[in-house]
């Protein structure tokens, strides 16, 4: 039998995840049996340890789990201790060790596959949960200016922005302050409002030209943020597809120890995803 991986969500019905790793596996002649697993929060441990007793080795780790699966390791990698959640877990004799590959993953896509140069861009990061831990960090290393943080549960902002430990160049602020926070160069959406809503309202003023607008998310859920940054006028606007792809490379990597070429892939969901957007 093939070893057995997994994602687990919820939802998880959407996810791209399972076909990618099928890719990345075909590509690189490893057999493996790589599945989405739809779990609460309540139930996420048991289901975890049920999983490792059936022989699983590896998971990736979405929405809402993140940072409860940081808790649940044995041992953590420099790159999970610093986001303060967990996407990517590997299966040892001790328990589980946990990795976050998510901001390896953002930066990657942006500058090699778009090739955009982040650095000395004025950060505006909307959402302060697991997707956002994963990829702050990964935003300071890459050079840019400075970051406001803003969250609708203002207490979480406030713990993201402490934990990068950057006061003068890292800041949090309200959501009601929103229009009060002048241009960015570079908008990023890590909140779950495109799961939740079909709309998207953000003042105009945030944006200009010039700016970079991402979303983290990607198909449905990604089109509220991606349609407010069009109207906006954002210069570039990208939603999560490439970063989806290129930190589950990371994961095969850390698992396999083979890293997979994610061009074939990514282009082969995008013409999917092109696609589905025609026949709809």
């Amino acid at each position: 039998m093939a070893p057995r991986y997994a994602v687990f969500g919820h939802p998880i019905a959407h996810s791209l995840s399972p076909q990618i790793h099928a890719a990345f596996g075909r590509q690189t002649g490893i057999a493996l049996e790589y599945t989405a697993i739809d779990v609460s929060i309540d139930d996420f441990h048991a289901a975890l340890e049920a999983f490792a007793a059936g022989g699983g080795r590896g998971a990736n780790v979405t929405l809402p789990h993140k940072q409860l699966a940081l808790v649940l390791c044995e041992h953590l990698s420099e790159r999970a201790q610093r986001a303060g959640a967990v996407n990517t877990l590997v299966r040892t004799e001790a328990g589980w060790d946990g990795d976050n590959t998510d901001g390896a993953g953002f930066v990657r896509d942006l500058t090699e596959r778009h090739g955009l140069d982040l650095r000395s861009r004025r950060t505006l990061l909307l959402g302060a949960g697991g997707a956002a831990h994963g990829v702050a960090p990964a935003l300071i290393d890459a050079g840019i200016g400075e970051l406001t943080i803003i969250n609708r549960t203002p207490d979480k902002a406030d713990a993201l922005s402490d934990a990068l430990g950057q006061p003068g160049r890292v800041h949090s602020r309200y959501w009601s302050d929103l229009g009060n926070q002048g241009a960015f160069d570079f908008i990023i959406n890590a909140t779950s409002i495109g799961r939740e809503s079909t709309s998207f309202s953000l003042p105009y003023s945030l944006a200009t030209p010039r700016t970079l607008a991402v979303d983290l998310s990607y198909g449905e859920a990604a089109i509220p943020f991606m349609a407010w940054a069009r109207s906006a006028g954002c210069h570039t606007v990208v939603d999560g597809l490439g970063m989806l792809v290129e930190q589950a490379a990371e994961s095969f990597e850390r698992w396999h120890g083979v890293r997979p070429d994610t061009r074939p892939v990514y282009e082969q969901l995008l013409r999917k995803s092109d696609m589905l957007a025609t026949a709809d």
